[in-house]
């Protein structure tokens, strides 16, 4: 990459994007204490949310499972014994 791409892709000059990130990360890190959060509970927070999507999903997974073994006891047997009687025409 030449230097006008690289400046094209970071939006700005490496320098200068550095110094921006700087600022605005400081930014973030004293509003996250003035609410009190911090870098480790927030990654706690996302992870358990993550789980309890997982769990949930899961859940919804399994019960779909058992809807369609429970169908397929009843539709695979008619659908056999049609294909078996269609055959002998």
């Amino acid at each position: 990459m030449s230097n006008g791409s690289v400046d094209r892709f970071l939006g700005g000059s490496p320098l200068g994007v550095l110094v921006r990130l700087i600022f605005i990360s400081l930014l973030v890190g004293a509003a996250m204490a003035f609410l009190g959060l911090s870098p480790r509970s927030l990654y706690e927070a996302v992870a358990r949310f993550v789980r309890s999507l997982g769990d949930l999903g899961f859940g919804a997974v399994r019960e779909v499972g058992q809807w369609v073994i429970a169908g397929a006891l009843i539709v695979v047997p008619l659908w056999l014994l049609a294909r078996l009687f269609a055959a002998r025409r």
